[in-house]
């Protein structure tokens, strides 16, 4: 009897060995897809987040060119706050996201390891001063609501330009991995 248990677990074993080695494949496949659904929401996130902060800066030149008129100044404050609000979310997302890419192999296996370039180093520099350009446009938003002058639509013109040579660094070193 314990012999006949013994011969059908070997015949189970010897036939399922081929289906370990293309069940590994089909584990690893899924994480992969994982990873790359991962990838696609945080990009995703960060288009989002971009827009607000592209677009911040451009409610802030309407608000300095609105002089006395308080009805349209109430219109962009809100419109301003509204968009920050919503900026702060999809940045909240993408840092989430974009933190399970940088340390996810740890917590899941064939996940690739980003943790030795340093041109990851440098593109968080550079998301880290996009992220300042936002705070200050948020408290620029902030002092317009308690009455606070903002800067001339000039400077704003050139402040709104920072952040498009800071993404155009940061899609070049993600692209380049140039260190």
């Amino acid at each position: 009897m314990a012999s006949d248990v013994g011969m059908q677990l070997r015949a189970i074993v010897h036939a399922n060995r081929g289906n370990y080695r293309s069940s590994y494949a089909s584990q690893r496949s899924q994480r992969m897809t994982l990873y790359l659904w991962i990838k696609t929401f945080h990009l995703l996130f960060v288009i989002a987040w971009m827009a607000a902060v592209f677009y911040l800066p451009r409610i802030l030149i309407n608000i300095a060119e609105a002089g006395d008129d308080a009805g349209v100044r109430a219109r962009l404050v809100l419109m301003g706050r509204r968009l920050y609000g919503f900026g702060h979310s999809m940045l909240g997302l993408a840092l989430l996201l974009g933190a399970v890419l940088w340390q996810g192999f740890r917590f899941i296996p064939d996940f690739p390891t980003m943790v030795a370039g340093g041109w990851l180093h440098a593109k968080l520099a550079a998301v880290a001063l996009i992220l300042a350009h936002y705070s200050v446009s948020g408290r620029w938003l902030k002092g317009v609501e308690h009455g606070c002058p903002v800067p001339s639509g000039r400077a704003l013109r050139w402040f709104n330009e920072l952040p498009v040579i800071l993404l155009v660094a940061v899609i070049w070193l993600v692209l380049a991995k140039p260190f």
